[in-house]
């Protein structure tokens, strides 16, 4: 019974950090426009920054409890998700037409922040240090973003006169905004204890549970975007939405979260056995990190040679994420 528990408490967590992640992204650009930033700042910072919080604050949380696995599986982990199953099988459905120049600036600094975190591991610790590195990419990335819209004409300050009616939703955003917050960091401490919980009952690493029950839950408002974006028929915004996200990944949650607690995010080492032999390798750098590397290869120069995301790059990175998976159930399962 105590074990039905642990997976009702994630499942909890799963919705719990969905529903906070809603409430939270609609009353910040609320806020946003009431107090009357432009239309560049609301598209370019508020919007990506909130709809990343999940993973910012399971990551943060995992590093602050010392669960080092879990924070650097959830960022890895998300970003396979987000390629894999979110792009590849939207990909896979229907190709997806591209913006030429916005997919190459954002798919090469994907490249960029993923080249980087590789280096950065190598010595098996990101260093509060090296996390300001990280920050510097994100705050050059919000750059790069609002000159992006005011290229487009998007930088307008919209006024907005409250009206009566207006007047009365102001507790009602207010409550969304504060009742969002709380959620979503209830429910990242709900996926983040209840994770690791699983993975010792399962008897799986902690880095396994992060790389897919975890990533996969902090990637759902990902998966949302894409399916409504298809429904719609704009599938051109689920990509832009994928690839600021798995640069956010990187360069913001793996920036703070590297200096939650002072000492920085280990990479641990992993018994992993081929054969009848056991291997003790750090996994995230020599399995996690590289196969999220090839995905992005696959998509940006894919993309960029046939000028869209066409059925063949999204079976080929939907195919390495199932096969992926299947690598972690038979080195750990």
């Amino acid at each position: 019974m105590e074990n039905l528990s642990v997976f009702i408490l994630f499942l909890l967590g799963v919705y719990i950090i969905i529903k906070g992640g809603d409430w939270f992204v609609e009353s910040a650009v609320w806020v946003a426009k009431i107090t009357g930033l432009p239309n560049v700042v609301i598209g370019a910072t508020i919007v990506s920054v909130a709809t990343t919080l999940p993973e910012l604050v399971v990551s943060s949380i995992a590093t602050y409890q010392e669960y080092y696995d879990v924070a650097i599986g959830n960022i890895v982990g998300s970003i396979i998700c987000n390629l894999g199953l979110i792009l590849g099988l939207s990909a896979l459905l229907s190709p997806i037409k591209i913006n030429i120049n916005k997919f190459a600036m954002k798919g090469f600094f994907m490249l960029i922040c993923g080249v980087v975190l590789l280096f950065l591991t190598k010595d098996r610790i990101i260093t509060p240090w090296e996390g300001n590195l990280f920050i510097l990419l994100f705050l050059l990335y919000i750059t790069m973003n609002i000159f992006e819209f005011r290229n487009n004409g998007k930088n307008s300050v919209e006024k907005y006169l409250l009206t009566k009616k207006d007047r009365n939703s102001i507790k009602l955003y207010i409550s969304k905004f504060i009742l969002g917050a709380l959620f979503i960091t209830i429910g990242a401490r709900l996926l983040v204890n209840n994770g690791v919980a699983i993975a010792k009952y399962v008897g799986v690493p902690e880095q396994v549970i992060s790389l897919t029950l975890i990533a996969l839950g902090t990637s759902l408002p990902e998966l949302t975007t894409a399916i409504t974006s298809a429904i719609k028929g704009h599938k051109e915004i689920s990509i832009g939405n994928i690839l600021g996200a798995n640069i956010l990944n990187i360069a913001m949650v793996l920036g703070v979260s590297s200096k939650i607690g002072g000492k920085g995010i280990v990479i641990s080492y992993q018994n992993i056995m081929l054969g009848a032999t056991i291997y003790n390798v750090p996994q995230a750098l020599y399995l996690d990190i590289p196969v999220a590397l090839v995905m992005m290869l696959i998509l940006v120069l894919g993309g960029l040679f046939k000028r869209i995301i066409s059925r063949g790059i999204g079976f080929s990175i939907f195919l390495i994420y199932v096969v992926y998976l299947g690598v972690l159930a038979k080195l750990f399962i």
